[in-house]
């Protein structure tokens, strides 16, 4: 199979009258945070002519097997991820611009080492030992993962669904040394956050399949600097990054503390303007919901129908 190297990862009305109207010199001006502005919404990519893209039937399949698979998952079905490795060039470059890129990317790693007693085998352990690159396509559900060896892909396949399960794997490998920190020998500036970590441990041992996510706003709570730190220590970082584009930036990163994930917000200046530490599954703010995948499964039909009807 041809390899192929991934491209670097893309980590980065005023009222006239009335009271307060009128300007006092002597006033500081009011400094505020700007919130996000632009909304990321449905771009169709740049398609190639029709005659062009029944011409490649490996493509075509392809799109095709992606439509059906949302079908599938629609009807709550397992879907099988959908192998590209015997694609040539042509079919490839065919099936990237049809897919095209969207708004939400991931990547993951672990060492094999840090497998043992790990998930339940299969292809998803494999992926998980050579490492993920993930990018969503212009149809929301609609996944592009790379599983890569020393930087070269050695797997490209795509996955319909909430998000690519090799994924999920990473961050249930990543929680597996976790060790509770000793309370005993706190430094002495670490006021609050071992309360955190009590309500972030009851939450995570309690969590069952089907349980809403329980949010911690670290934003608005009083944490000195050593709490801070101390927390960030004691949950340490997994290997899943994921970066969402759809309404400001937002970045989400598992912690070695099982199903819990650490959510950021930032603002069009990259500016924190929300940060909190989620327990549940991968949080929704990265995650395609049933109806973005009702959407693509509508738009991709369409594609479809427009090159049969050539």
């Amino acid at each position: 199979m041809t390899t192929h190297t991934p491209r670097p990862f893309p980590i980065p009305v005023v009222a006239a009258f009335g009271p307060g109207s009128q300007v006092n010199e002597d006033d500081e001006p009011l400094v505020t945070i700007d919130m996000p502005k632009d909304m990321a919404t449905f771009q169709p990519p740049p398609l190639p002519e029709p005659e062009e893209l029944a011409a490649h039937a490996g493509a075509l399949a392809v799109l095709r097997a992606a439509h059906q698979a949302l079908l599938d998952r629609l009807a709550g079905k397992e879907v099988d991820p959908i192998d590209l490795g015997n694609l040539d060039a042509g079919d490839r470059a065919i099936v990237n611009q049809v897919l095209g890129e969207g708004e939400v990317a991931a990547r993951a790693g672990a060492p094999a080492a840090s497998l043992a007693g790990g998930t339940n085998g299969g292809p998803v352990r494999a992926l998980v030992d050579t490492g993920l690159q993930v990018q969503e396509s212009v149809f929301a559900g609609v996944w592009r993962v790379l599983a890569l060896q020393d930087g070269v892909v050695v797997r490209d396949m795509i996955e319909i669904g909430a998000i690519p399960q090799g994924l999920v794997a990473a961050a249930e490998v990543d929680a597996l040394g976790w060790t509770a920190p000793d309370l005993h020998a706190l430094p002495g500036d670490v006021m609050n956050a071992p309360s955190i970590l009590a309500e972030l441990r009851d939450k995570q041992a309690r969590w069952t399949p089907g349980t809403p996510a329980h949010v911690v706003n670290l934003t608005l709570l009083p944490l000195t600097s050593g709490d801070s730190i101390w927390l960030e220590t004691t949950l340490g970082a997994g290997s899943v990054v994921i970066l969402s584009r759809g309404y400001g930036n937002c970045r989400v990163v598992n912690t070695r503390l099982p199903r819990t994930w650490r959510v950021t917000y930032f603002n069009s200046q990259d500016i924190i303007i929300l940060d909190t530490l989620e327990v549940g599954p991968v949080p929704e703010v990265a995650c395609a919901a049933v109806q973005d995948l009702e959407d693509s499964a509508e738009r991709l039909a369409e594609v479809l129908d427009w090159v049969a009807a050539a």
